[in-house]
């Protein structure tokens, strides 16, 4: 195996493990928001109107972040390979 299909392989599982922490993290918000928003609101002193912000900030950043360091990687070595 060449280090280029090394990297491939690399890319390919951390972008599927990446995308599967955000669809979790994000399922998770939703399914147990009542339960976790009192929680966070009291740990960091954020009404809820701000921390459904925070939420959604969150994931849109890890999302790009996913895009950026994994996917957009992954594409190019498999266009090199």
């Amino acid at each position: 195996m060449s280090s280029l299909d090394s990297v491939q392989a690399f890319l390919g599982w951390c972008t599927v493990i990446n995308m599967s922490m955000l669809v979790f993290g994000s399922v998770s918000l939703v399914t147990m928001r009542g339960m976790i928003a009192p929680l966070h609101s009291a740990m960091f002193g954020l009404d809820e109107r701000d921390l459904a912000r925070a939420y959604f900030r969150w994931l849109a950043q890890y999302k790009i972040a996913i895009f950026v360091f994994n996917l957009v990687p992954y594409i190019a070595v498999r266009l090199i390979a």
